[in-house]
Parts: structure tokens; sequence; C-alpha cells
């Protein structure tokens, strides 16, 4: 049986969750933030060492405004609400992507969450905002550039965002493609689509996923 070692997760779907259930778009994220905690818990169960969360991509700047504010009013929420939750339950919490674009109040924010659950250790939860691995692979090899080492796939994988490859991407909300999501991590990672929309996913169905990872031949091209 394969070992699960880190969940990447594409959480589409959530306005198109609240259109179908009669409510307003943003209610949608709310309920999604929700189903964070059951895919927590999921992969507490199940001894999932990192679990890594699209939040926010780069081009969902483009967005209207007032979504982009309400969504990081969401976040600032989130982070309010869930700090005990995570040092009861020993989960470190870890943004990656261009944070510089976030405002200072935000910033300073995920900081602080970062620094008081750095000490946990059964679970690492990572949250891309303002993130796109083309992005990220650029800023990488600027990295590795500046730090004037060889331009070699071990020292680009250490100046990433995230160094630890992905087993299984799993991305629900129909859509069948990975939306410049972890692409370097991703280069052998198992993917299953879901056309369950985000804030609908079970722990059941997350469980379900997991089992059918587990059965899957793993050849790493070999």
């Amino acid at each position: 049986m394969n070992e699960l070692k880190h969940l990447a997760v594409v959480m589409d779907g959530n306005r198109r969750w609240a259109r179908k259930n009669g409510i307003l778009e943003k209610i949608g994220y709310l309920h999604g933030t929700k189903t964070i905690q059951k895919v927590i818990e999921v992969c507490i169960e199940e001894g999932i060492s990192n679990l890594t969360l699209f939040a926010f991509s780069t081009e969902n700047w483009q967005r209207p405004q007032e979504e982009i504010e309400y969504l990081f009013d969401l976040l600032k929420k989130y982070l309010d609400e869930s700090l005990d939750r995570f040092l009861l339950n020993q989960v470190r919490f870890r943004a990656i992507g261009e944070l510089s674009r976030l405002s200072k109040s935000l910033y300073n924010d995920i900081k602080e969450f970062e620094n008081k659950t750095k000490h946990c250790n059964k679970l690492c939860v990572n949250v891309a905002i303002s993130y796109g691995a083309k992005d990220e692979i650029v800023r990488a090899v600027k990295k590795v550039v500046e730090k004037k080492l060889p331009i070699t796939e071990d020292n680009i994988t250490m100046n990433l965002d995230i160094s630890e490859d992905v087993d299984l991407l799993l991305r629900v909300g129909s859509a069948s493609r990975i939306s410049n999501f972890l692409l370097w991590q991703c280069a052998y990672a198992e993917i299953f689509f879901s056309k369950t929309l985000f804030p609908g996913l079970t722990k059941k169905e997350c469980k379900k996923i997991i089992d059918d990872f587990k059965k899957r031949k793993r050849t790493f091209g070999k």
C-alpha cells in the first residue's frame, strides 16, 4: 500500500455550491472553511504529515476588489478562531506564496500564527495565498542565483516555498486541471478529480479517495 505523506487540495466550487443552494456566493466560502476543518481531521486520523490547500492564486487578484477583501477578512477570522484548535491538535500552520502582496495587517497576523504553531509536529497545514506555481519556480531560481549556487534540481527544490513532494493531488469542483498549483512538487503525484464542490466534501469521501490512492500502483517513471 502507498504511504500518503503529502496531500494537496484545490478547493474549488465554493461559489457554485452557494448558487446551487440558493445562498449568497460569499457564504459558500464560509462553508468552505468548515470543510477545511474536516479535511484536517482526516489528515490527522490518517497520519498524513503535510496538507497543502490552494486558497488564493496569483490570478485571483483579478477578481472584484469587494470579493478579495471578503476572502482576506474571512482568512483573518479563520486565523483568529483556529489557534486554540491548531495548538490542541499539534497542527502547524505555514503560508506559502508571494505574501508581500498582502496587507501589512494580514501579513503580520499570518506570521504570528506561524510563529505560535511552529513547534507543532503532528500535521503541517500549508495554505497557498497569492500563489502560482510558475511564480514560485521563478522566485526559487532567483534565490539560487542570488546565493551563487549551481542551478540544479536539488538547489531549486530547496528554495521553493515548499520542498516536500506531493503524493496525492485532489481537485474538487468538477474541473480536470491543476491550475498552476505545485507544478514542481506534483511531478509524480497521483491525481484524483472529484465532481464534488468543495463545501460539500465529506470526511467519508476524503477517506474513500485516500483508500483509492493507497491501492494505486506508483512507478515514478520507472
